[in-house]
């Protein structure tokens, strides 16, 4: 029998951490081991305790949870969930956390939602199972790296599309591989698993960062060199021909794989769509969405890569691709940009042998 996820709960609210507590409680295979009100105590209660998973409020009297997040995790790494706010601020406070080393965010309801909170607990119960699994390790005394955006590469790749898809940890990965992507990089679509709400500021903070144009996307936008376009939350991205190139269609429908958007949605379309000219990426999360849209990618003539165990915060999805065959080989983070590019030559260099 396993052991259950310890847990620790840091909350300022007391009505928070008892809501918390008794939702979390509830599963067999989650212990609720203790509460902070606040950092300095959550610091003694992880030295007292050893949690497997902290769950980390936003807002906080003395010290806000991000202000501790930065401080606890090249000390002493451990899963983190953030419970975040709706509100544009403390939106854009939980991204500044998953930069500093939470492992996912679950969203607090909006007053008058229906089911809100049940389904709030709900997500928390799985991120934790999620959290507790995956690897923060390398936050240990971590410094950070320079991005590059530098060099270019050729106009005859305008034609072709990249494909990324990602889950947990995702925001991370997807900001390693793009940030090094150069500004005339083939047309780029992104699916990660987000809600409604949260994509368009992951966008924006992207678009800042990267030398290509970063944007959620709108039905119709037109897939083209130097742009990404994100999936947009709680909305099923799909990739088809437009006027002698690609455009995306955002819709909902039911969920696949458990999501919406869906990384096996995009991948599908895109081996139906852009076949040979398209190139997959598979990056850190739980579960197999992707694997087989990224299986169906190949089988149609377009290259894969997947994320490796040791830099992915979770090895479910990259690991699915990989076993299924649908992800030619395995890479760290660091190198699957250069990968990328390199696979996106060859291709050009194979169709121009073709065609000579």
């Amino acid at each position: 029998m396993h052991r259950a996820i310890r847990v620790l709960i840091v909350d300022d609210s007391p009505i928070i951490r008892a809501i918390l507590s008794k939702g979390l409680s509830s599963d067999p295979g989650i212990e609720v081991v203790g509460e902070a009100s606040d950092p300095y105590i959550a610091r003694d209660k992880i030295v007292e305790l050893n949690p497997d998973v902290l769950t980390l409020d936003v807002e906080m009297p003395r010290m806000d949870g991000l202000s501790f997040l930065k401080r606890l995790m090249p000390q002493c790494p451990l899963p983190v969930i953030m419970v975040s706010g709706h509100t544009k601020e403390k939106a854009k406070i939980t991204f500044d956390a998953l930069e500093a080393g939470a492992v996912d965010f679950v969203a607090k309801p909006e007053s008058g939602a229906v089911g809100g909170l049940t389904d709030m607990l709900m997500e928390l119960r799985t991120k934790i199972k999620l959290a507790s699994i995956s690897n923060v390790s390398h936050w240990k005394s971590k410094r950070t790296r320079e991005m590059s955006q530098s060099g270019r590469v050729s106009s005859a790749l305008s034609g072709k599309v990249i494909a990324i898809g990602a889950s947990t940890g995702g925001t991370e990965a997807i900001k390693n591989v793009i940030t090094h992507f150069p500004a005339n990089m083939p047309g780029t679509v992104i699916t990660q698993h987000m809600p409604a709400g949260f994509t368009k500021m992951f966008a924006d903070r992207l678009n800042q960062l990267c030398a290509m144009e970063v944007k959620e996307a709108i039905s119709g936008d037109q897939i083209k060199q130097g742009r990404i376009l994100i999936a947009p939350g709680d909305y099923h991205m799909t990739v088809e021909p437009f006027r002698g190139g690609y455009q995306v269609i955002c819709k909902q429908g039911e969920k696949v794989s458990g999501h919406r958007p869906s990384v096996e949605v995009l991948m599908h379309s895109l081996a139906q769509a852009v076949g040979s000219d398209a190139v997959g990426v598979i990056l850190t999360g739980m579960g197999r969405d992707g694997a087989d849209g990224m299986l169906a990618m190949r089988k149609a003539g377009a290259r894969t890569l997947a994320q490796d165990e040791a830099t992915s915060v979770v090895f479910g999805m990259p690991m699915e691709a990989y076993k299924n065959g649908g992800a030619e080989k395995l890479l760290p983070i660091d190198a699957i940009a250069p990968a990328v590019l390199a696979l996106l030559s060859s291709q050009t260099v194979s169709h121009l042998r073709k065609t000579g």
